[in-house]
C-alpha cells in the first residue's frame, strides 16, 4: 500500500488548482485518482474530451517516485510531455526516434527520480536492459494509455500490447491503471482478462458526446463538397481522415491549392516532418490536418471544431474514437462521414491475406459500419448501443442528420413478428444475411442444407428488398428486441423484450428504409447544384459574341458555353473570382475578363443579388508534374513524340495533356513539330475550319474534314489554333 495523505481529497483539489489551475474535477476524475493513490488497480473508460489524461497526471504529480505511462503513439509522447513541463513539471519519454546520449540521460533522470512520469512506446518494455531499468527507478504506478490497442477485438489491435502484463510482473508490483475512450463490452472484458484487471475498480461514464453533431452524407464528388464545407468554417481548425497516404497526401494538396492551409500526417512521412506538422496545427498555423488514423490518439488540441471521413472507417470503434477529437472543450463539434459501400467492398479485399480468424473478425466490424451509415436511426442511439448504453433518441436534440432531418415511418408490426419469428424458428444460431436470405424465400445451397425452405417464415418478405430487411433487422436489434451476439460470430438472437413481444404482439412503427441517393436529394442538396441564372446568361452569351466580332475569332474561342454557365452561377466580381470559373485561367482571364466581370458586377448590384459561398475547386492536378514537364521541353522544342514516350503516355494522351494546358491559359507554340508533321495545305485547311466552326468539338470536326485527315493532326491544329486566339 502506498503512503498517501490521510485527506487525500483536500490534497487533490489544492494540486488540481496549482497545477492545472482548474476549481473542480469533471465526471469521475475524482473518484479515479483518489482509487488509484489508495494503491488499487482501476479500468476507466472515458469518452474522447472528459480529461482521461489528468486522472494519471495529476497523481504522479502528487505521489512519491515517477509514473511509468505506456502509449502507442511517440507524437502522442511529445506531445503530453510538451504540456507537463510547461506546466513546469518534469516529464520525459523513451522512444525510437531518440539518440543513444539522450535516450540515457531519461534514463538517468528517472533513476535519480528527477522525473515525475515517463512515457514509453510497448515496443520498448521487452528489452531486457528496460527491464533493469525499471527495476531501479521508483515506479509509482503504471498508467496503460489506449488501452484498445490490446484487444484483438478493438480497432486499434497492437500484438505488443498484449505483453504488457508479463512484463509488468518483472517488476515491483506497483497500481495499475488502464484507459480508454473507446470499449464495447466484449473489448473491456478483453482487456480485463488480459491485464489481470479482473479485481479492478471499474469507472464507466457515459459515451455520450452531447455537443457532436453526427452526418452521413453519400460520397458522389465528396472534393467540392469538402472545399466548401471547410471555407465556411472561417478559419475553425479540423482533421480530415483518409485510409490512404497517397489520399492523404493528394487532398491536402487540394486544399492548399484552394486557399486552406493543409499539412499532411501517416506514418510514411519521418518522424521530424510528422512532428512539425502536428505543431503547425496545434499552434493553429495551419487549419487542417488530412491524415490517416496515425494522427489525433491524445492530440490535446481542445477546439478541433470539424471532423470529416473522406473514407468510411474500419470500425464503429474507430469511427468513434476519432469523430471524439471534436469539441473537446465542449463547445460545438461537426462530424460529417462520405459514405460509399464501395468502400467496404474495398476493404474487406485489403483483409484476403490476414489469418481467416482476424478476416471474420474484420468484415463483422466492417458489416456494423455499412449498417450504421445506412440507418434511418438515431446515430446517437446507434453508437451508444455499439458500446451497450442504453439511449432515448428523444434526447438527441437534433444533433444527428437522422434526428434532423426525420425519415418516414410505417406500421411494422406485421413485418417485426416475421422477423422476430424468424430468429425463434432457427434458434437464434444463423448471422443477419441467413435470416434476410430465408425470409426473401432464398432456395441457395445453404437454406437448403439447412432445410431452411421448410419453415414458416420462409418467402414472407411483404415485397421488400434485402436492404429494407436488414434495415428491419438492425432496429429490432437497436431497440433490444434482437441481440447480436459478437462472441458467437454476429448470430443474431431473441432478447428477453423480443420473446416478450412475441408472446404478445403490439402494435410496433419503425423507420422507412432509404438509398443513401435519395437522402442526399431530400436534405444535402447544396447551392451549387442550382441552376444558372438564365437572363445573366444571355447577357453574356451576347457579350461573347460582341467580342468575338470583334477580334475576327468564333465565340467559344472567347469562352465556352460551361464557362458562361458557371459565371451565371457564381458571379465572379473580380479578377481572382473569375480566374477560378470553369474552363477560365489565369491567361484568359487576363485576355478577356474586364468585360464579363463589369457585366456581372452591374448586374449582381441593379438585382440586389447575394452572392453565395460556392467553391470552384482548383486542381492540384496529379498531372502538375506532366505540366511543368510538358511545357518546359515544348519550349525546348523537343518532339512531342519523344515528350510522350520520356513520360510513358501514349501520343492520345499526351495530346489530351496538351490540350488542358492550352484551355486552361497557357500559351503554347508547336509550330516547330507541326511543321514537320502536317502538310501545309491541310494545316491551312484545318485552321479555316475552326475559325468558321461553331464549336471545336473533335467528332464534330473529324465528320466534317473527312477521312483525309487524321484525329491527330486535328487535335494538333485544334491545339495551335486555341493557343493563337484564345491565350
Amino acid at each position: 500500500m502506498l503512503e498517501v495523505s490521510t485527506n487525500i481529497k483536500a490534497d487533490l483539489r489544492a494540486g488540481l488548482k496549482k497545477y492545472f489551475g482548474y476549481d473542480a474535477f469533471r465526471g469521475r476524475q475524482e473518484e479515479v485518482i483518489v482509487n488509484l493513490m489508495k494503491g488499487n488497480d482501476g479500468f476507466v473508460i472515458m469518452p474522447t474530451g472528459a480529461g482521461k489524461s489528468l486522472c494519471y497526471q495529476l497523481p504522479a504529480i502528487l505521489m512519491p517516485g515517477t509514473a511509468l505511462v505506456i502509449s502507442p503513439l511517440i507524437a502522442l509522447m511529445k506531445n503530453q510531455v510538451d504540456q507537463m513541463q510547461a506546466l513546469g513539471i518534469e516529464a520525459g519519454f523513451l522512444n525510437s526516434s531518440m539518440n543513444r546520449a539522450d535516450y540515457e540521460a531519461v534514463k538517468a533522470k528517472a533513476i535519480s527520480q528527477q522525473l515525475k512520469l515517463l512515457y514509453v512506446a510497448p515496443e520498448s518494455l521487452v528489452k531486457e536492459e528496460f527491464i533493469e531499468f525499471l527495476n531501479q527507478a521508483n515506479v509509482s504506478f503504471v498508467a496503460v494509455d489506449e488501452v484498445h490497442c490490446i484487444s484483438e477485438w478493438g480497432h486499434d489491435f497492437r500484438p505488443e500490447y498484449r505483453r504488457i502484463r508479463q512484463i509488468l510482473n518483472n517488476i515491483h508490483k506497483v497500481p495499475v491503471i488502464a484507459l480508454t475512450a473507446t470499449a464495447t463490452p466484449k473489448v473491456q472484458a478483453d482487456i480485463r482478462q488480459n491485464l489481470h484487471l479482473e479485481e479492478a475498480s471499474v469507472f464507466l461514464s457515459s459515451f455520450n458526446r452531447t455537443n457532436l453533431y453526427y452526418e452521413i452524407r453519400p460520397k458522389h464528388d465528396p472534393i467540392p463538397e469538402i472545399i466548401k464545407y471547410v471555407k465556411m468554417q472561417n478559419g475553425n481548425s479540423g482533421i480530415i481522415y483518409c485510409l490512404s497516404r497517397r489520399k492523404v497526401e493528394e487532398l491536402s494538396d487540394l486544399l492548399n491549392v484552394n486557399g486552406i492551409k493543409s499539412v499532411p500526417y501517416h506514418a510514411g512521412l519521418d518522424s521530424h516532418l510528422r512532428t512539425q506538422h502536428q505543431d503547425s496545427f496545434l499552434k493553429e498555423e495551419v487549419q487542417v490536418v488530412c491524415a490517416t488514423i496515425a494522427f489525433g490518439m491524445g492530440i490535446d488540441k481542445p477546439d478541433v471544431r470539424f471532423v470529416i471521413h473522406y473514407d468510411v472507417p474500419k470500425s464503429i470503434e474507430g469511427y468513434y474514437q476519432e469523430t471524439g477529437r471534436a469539441g473537446r472543450d465542449g463547445l460545438e463539434g461537426n462530424c460529417v462521414l462520405f459514405y460509399d459501400f464501395n468502400d467496404i467492398i474495398k476493404l474487406e479485399k485489403f483483409m484476403k491475406d490476414k489469418p481467416v480468424s482476424e478476416r471474420e473478425a474484420g468484415k463483422h466490424l466492417l458489416y456494423e459500419m455499412a449498417s450504421f451509415c445506412e440507418s434511418g436511426v438515431c446515430r446517437r442511439k446507434q453508437l451508444l448501443h455499439y458500446f451497450g448504453e442504453e439511449y432515448d433518441e428523444k434526447r438527441c436534440n437534433s444533433m444527428c442528420d437522422n434526428c434532423r432531418y426525420p425519415k418516414s415511418r410505417f406500421d411494422a408490426t406485421k413485418v417485426a413478428h416475421t422477423a422476430l419469428r424468424c430468429v425463434q424458428e432457427v434458434s437464434g444460431k444463423f448471422v443477419i444475411n441467413h435470416l434476410v436470405q430465408i425470409i426473401k424465400g432464398s432456395k441457395n445451397q445453404q437454406i437448403l442444407s439447412f432445410g431452411h425452405d421448410k419453415l414458416e417464415t420462409h418467402g414472407q418478405n411483404d415485397g421488400r428488398g434485402e436492404k429494407e430487411w436488414k434495415s428491419i433487422i438492425t432496429q429490432l436489434i437497436v431497440n433490444d428486441y434482437l441481440i447480436k451476439d459478437i462472441d458467437d460470430y454476429g448470430t443474431i438472437k431473441l432478447s428477453p423484450k423480443g420473446i416478450a413481444w412475441l408472446k404478445n404482439p403490439a402494435s410496433m412503427d419503425m423507420i422507412v428504409y432509404q438509398e443513401p441517393d435519395k437522402i442526399e436529394r431530400d436534405h444535402f442538396q447544396t447551392e451549387d447544384v442550382r441552376q444558372y441564372d438564365d437572363i445573366l446568361f444571355d447577357k453574356l452569351k451576347k457579350l461573347r459574341k460582341e467580342i468575338a466580332q470583334q477580334k475576327n475569332i468564333p465565340p467559344y474561342v472567347v469562352f465556352q458555353d460551361p464557362s458562361l454557365e458557371d459565371m451565371a452561377m457564381k458571379y465572379p466580381i473580380n479578377i481572382q473570382e473569375f480566374q477560378n470559373i470553369q474552363g477560365v485561367g489565369s491567361g484568359k482571364a487576363q485576355k478577356f475578363g474586364a468585360p464579363f466581370i463589369a457585366l456581372i458586377k452591374k448586374y449582381v448590384e441593379e438585382n440586389d443579388i447575394e452572392r453565395s459561398a460556392n467553391v470552384v475547386v482548383k486542381t492540384a492536378g496529379k498531372n502538375s508534374a506532366n505540366k511543368l514537364f510538358i511545357i518546359q521541353h515544348i519550349d525546348r522544342k523537343t518532339p512531342l513524340d519523344e515528350i510522350a514516350s520520356q513520360k510513358s503516355l501514349s501520343m492520345d494522351e499526351m495530346l489530351e495533356e496538351l490540350w488542358h494546358i492550352i484551355t486552361s491559359g497557357t500559351k503554347l507554340n508547336i509550330d516547330y513539330y507541326i511543321q514537320d508533321s502536317i502538310d501545309e495545305d491541310k494545316q491551312d485547311e484545318i485552321y479555316d475550319y475552326f475559325m468558321q466552326a461553331d464549336s471545336d468539338d473533335l467528332e464534330m470536326a473529324q465528320k466534317e474534314l473527312g477521312t483525309d485527315f487524321t484525329s491527330e493532326e486535328i487535335q494538333l491544329m485544334r491545339a495551335k489554333f486555341y493557343s493563337e486566339l484564345a491565350n
